[in-house]
């Protein structure tokens, strides 16, 4: 676009001072205004919401007139979208001065609500001993991928724990990404870290497939001597999909008796979106078998230190290993593992299966319609699970 103005570089040289300021327009607002001792001035007046306003953009020559044009130019583009620029510069300002510290404990107020206890008491634990004191002060758009990678994420690597140095690099993704979707930050500087480190090693949930074994485990189970409460908890897991931590935040209210389910709301459930659990016939003995004991209660599986409180969530692989069971051979989550593999190999279909096990789909928006899809045939799946369970426990060892 042609700049129409009075100002050219030997024009502002010539300028000389005057015993008051004055001004030099240069046109489209710009202007020059030459201060008693000499210095020189750029300014940019513009008007917004009916009222006269001035901002300074720089002193000359240290800001050129070519320069001093284009951030003109940017002020105006600012007013393009009603926008205030001195207000825009504030804004700028404080977002600059703001630290990965300031954000994150804004981005653990809004997010920390919908995390279950267990997760926010990890992630606060790498945030405190991985990330605050390394990068906690720093204003939050001058952190780099190379500061996070060196200072960060290679030390944790380098004492042997690269799947925590995968944690907390995703953890600061999360805040980092927070920061962009506020404006407190241009971009995700971990973004660049891809690649950057080896990937960690999967470790699988331990579990059984041998029927041999199973059978002996189930059959160890059922003559379990331990707390009631236990005892229906170790025989309801295998039959249920669930996580422990969901099994054992279970409450009576959740069972639909006619319809034979037990519908857990989306706030207990990992993916925090609401879960159905079709019950064979054998799951709901086992909790009709339960409901003598703690049917007076909110919890299904109440603690021992009070019914007004879930039952430990150690409990169960304590009962495991007290069964005989070590941690490499089978753990409470196991058991999803278990029908996970044997259902797969069983032929049925891996939709049905992932569904039942509260997998979340790439679509997250469509799962939270979809809670209850396949459900006629995820019933008959979880009758036929409970049936080939009890064939195998009545299988001689």
């Amino acid at each position: 676009m042609t700049h129409f103005s009075q100002l050219t570089d030997m024009r502002i040289k010539s300028l000389k001072p005057k015993d008051k300021p004055y001004k030099v327009f240069d046109g489209q607002g710009l202007y020059l205004e030459v201060m008693p001792n000499g210095g020189k001035k750029w300014r940019y007046r513009y008007l917004f919401r009916n009222q006269d306003k001035r901002i300074t953009l720089g002193n000359y020559p240290t800001l050129g007139l070519k320069e001093a044009r284009t951030k003109a130019e940017a002020e105006r583009r600012v007013l393009a979208d009603y926008k205030d620029p001195i207000l825009e510069r504030r804004l700028d300002l404080e977002n600059k001065a703001r630290t990965f510290f300031d954000v994150a404990k804004e981005w653990e107020e809004q997010f920390f609500a919908n995390w279950q206890a267990a997760t926010k008491k990890k992630k606060r634990l790498h945030l405190q001993a991985h990330i605050y004191s390394i990068i906690g002060a720093l204003p939050i758009r001058e952190i780099t991928p190379v500061l996070i990678l060196e200072k960060v994420l290679r030390p944790i690597q380098a004492r042997g724990h690269l799947e925590t140095a995968h944690r907390v690099k995703m953890i600061c993704s999360q805040i980092f990404r927070f920061a962009v979707a506020s404006g407190q930050a241009e971009r995700d500087p971990t973004q660049d870290l891809r690649g950057a480190m080896p990937p960690p090693k999967v470790r699988h949930r331990s579990t059984m497939i041998d029927q041999t074994k199973i059978s002996k485990l189930l059959n160890d189970i059922h003559n379990y001597s331990g707390h009631v409460v236990v005892q229906h908890a170790l025989k309801l897991l295998p039959l249920v999909f669930v996580r422990p931590g969901e099994l054992r935040h279970a409450e009576w209210s959740e069972i639909n008796w006619p319809e034979s389910q037990w519908r857990i709301p989306e706030e207990k459930m990992k993916m925090r979106l609401p879960h159905i659990v079709p019950l064979a016939s054998q799951a709901v003995e086992i909790l009709k078998s339960l409901y003598p004991f703690t049917g007076g209660h909110k919890f299904i599986f109440p603690g021992q230190r009070g019914n007004d409180r879930p039952m430990s969530d150690a409990a169960v692989n304590a009962a495991l290993r007290y069964l005989g069971y070590s941690g490499e051979e089978i753990t409470g989550h196991g058991f999803r593992s278990m029908a996970s593999t044997i259902l797969n190999e069983k032929g049925y279909n891996r939709d049905w299966i992932e569904r039942q096990l509260a997998h979340i789909e790439q679509n997250a928006v469509r799962a939270a319609y979809n809670y209850a899809e396949y459900l006629p045939e995820r019933r008959k799946m979880m009758q036929d699970w409970a049936d080939y369970l009890d064939e195998l426990k009545a299988t001689d060892i």
